[in-house]
């Protein structure tokens, strides 16, 4: 894009982040999940270490990147009704008649998506450092950690986008989101060590995009990481993402056409 189109697409995710601020309590919101998982599962399953293949002595250790990642996901899945939101009351047809970049039009939706998650990403690590959770990885793996999750709430906050321009119906995507929600988390290692997962799920979970963030940062976050395994599911996620804003903007680009 040229500069007047990067600028323009900041002025657009301003926007849309003032819109944030303006009611904090969405962002209060989206945190009450994580931290249910983060002190409720933290404490159920801290035995679970005992089994093995967990890769640390600390179960809150493991789950944390579970948490942040699982908190992208969720968030961004939900990215479409906002844009559905925007097409009913008529603001994106206004839009279209401004001189106003059309890639900045959509592709603000995503980096304030972007935004929001390493944001909230943040806040779930500071959590869990409160709770006892250490980061063997430091900075450096803590960093990889928020670009995992902020490139897979790119791919599902794009995608969310396009299904609410081609479905434009409340309805489906709610009806998409919880379908699609559970299945992601639990066919990856959200909440358990590869080795403890039959070997069918552990299949699927090497197909999962969200178990590619997952697997990137926890690597990371070790004390020795596997950068194979950080530059190789990173390096996928971030193939995924450029194919979804594409399919986003080029999903934009069919609805100006109807309109």
């Amino acid at each position: 894009m040229s500069s007047q189109a990067w600028a323009q697409t900041w002025y657009m995710t301003q926007r849309q982040l003032m819109a944030i601020l303006r009611q904090p309590v969405f962002l209060v919101i989206s945190l009450i999940q994580p931290v249910i998982w983060l002190f409720l599962f933290g404490n159920l399953f801290k035995k679970v270490v005992e089994l093995g293949g967990f890769g640390t002595t600390s179960y809150l250790d493991y789950l944390i990147p579970g948490i942040v990642v699982m908190s992208a996901l969720g968030s961004s899945m939900w990215a479409g009704m906002g844009t559905l939101e925007e097409i009913e009351r008529g603001t994106l047809n206004r839009f279209l008649t401004t001189p106003v970049s059309r890639n900045a039009l959509m592709n603000a939706n995503v980096v304030q998506n972007g935004i929001s998650t390493a944001v909230q990403s943040v806040i779930i690590v500071l959590l869990g450092r409160a709770a006892g959770a250490t980061y063997p990885g430091g900075v450096g793996g803590l960093l990889i950690l928020v670009l995992a999750s902020m490139l897979l709430g790119t791919v599902f906050g794009a995608l969310s986008n396009a299904l609410g321009m081609l479905v434009r119906q409340r309805e489906s995507i709610i009806g998409i989101n919880t379908f699609l929600l559970l299945p992601l988390t639990f066919l990856s290692t959200s909440f358990m060590a590869p080795s403890q997962m039959p070997p069918w799920m552990r299949l699927i979970a090497d197909f999962n995009p969200v178990n590619w963030a997952m697997v990137a940062g926890r690597s990371a976050l070790t004390s020795d990481p596997d950068w194979g395994l950080v530059l190789s599911r990173g390096g996928a996620l971030l193939v995924l993402a450029v194919i979804a804003v594409h399919l986003s903007t080029r999903t934009f680009r069919s609805y100006q056409k109807s309109v």
